[in-house]
């Protein structure tokens, strides 16, 4: 009898390791094990024509490693790229283009790969929901701006006849435009608490690191209201005579903002 229940509990063992066994293969098969690279990549192609990112992503990183060596291992990871920054992974996809520009320095896909890398940032500083808060890169946290910013300085500095280089430059601008605002956007908050020191530090701020832009303006109104605010009136006297000469017949900025560059396209 015991002999009986030991074979029935060898049975039942045996059959729940076979069937682990089968789940696990079941799971782990590689459907695009038999496609040709050649068929990868059309599959692929197929998958972003769709608008599904996450799958071609998939499938380029397949294709990379089953063309390694080749052209088309190239154009796989370009565009594993592409398809991670339309999927919203951005920092998969920034890894992929250092990677990228780290392998192949001589392609001649760097100036686009620049181009996407300051593109990832650039969209990540708008924001995804920025369309409904209203929310400017001025107003959000601006490490991803500055690093858009050096993405796009390299590429038109070594690619300057770039396909990709006119709307680098423009969106450069908006950039630099973006980070003044951002330190008057602090000073104004600061200014609007009372805390005037702080106010006049981050509007001197924006005057001494981007010099002639638009933002400029409001950052000495802030400057001349603070000055103003603490009883420095020598100060304020100065900083009022430096904007009228910069700014002469101008009316005092509005609170609300202008609608953003990026919003016209």
């Amino acid at each position: 009898m015991l002999n009986v229940r030991l074979s029935v509990l060898a049975l039942t063992l045996f059959g729940l390791v076979t069937t682990m066994l089968s789940g696990c293969s079941s799971t782990t098969a590689d459907p695009t094990a038999a496609w040709t690279p050649e068929k990868i990549y059309s599959e692929a192609r197929d998958e972003v024509g769709a608008g599904a990112w996450d799958r071609a992503a998939m499938l380029f990183e397949k294709l990379e490693g089953r063309a390694a060596g080749t052209p088309l291992a190239q154009q796989a990871q370009i565009e594993k790229a592409y398809a991670q920054y339309r999927a919203t992974e951005k920092v998969q996809a920034i890894a992929t283009l250092d990677r990228f520009l780290k392998l192949h320095p001589a392609s001649p896909a760097v100036d686009y790969a620049l181009y996407l890398k300051g593109l990832v940032n650039f969209n990540d500083n708008l924001g995804l929901f920025s369309f409904i808060t209203k929310q400017d890169l001025s107003e959000r946290d601006q490490k991803a701006a500055k690093d858009s910013f050096e993405a796009f300085k390299e590429l038109v500095s070594r690619f300057p006849d770039s396909k990709y280089a006119p709307d680098s430059r423009q969106r450069m601008t908006y950039i630099v435009n973006s980070l003044a605002s951002y330190e008057v956007h602090v000073a104004r908050y600061y200014y609007k608490k009372g805390a005037y020191v702080a106010a006049v530090n981050r509007a001197q701020l924006a005057i001494t690191d981007y010099p002639g832009v638009p933002a400029i303006k409001e950052a000495l109104e802030i400057l001349a209201m603070s000055y103003d605010a603490l009883g420095m009136q020598e100060l304020k006297t100065d900083t009022q005579r430096v904007l009228e000469k910069n700014f002469p017949n101008v009316a005092p900025s509005p609170n609300n903002k202008t609608t953003a560059w990026w919003k016209f396209w």
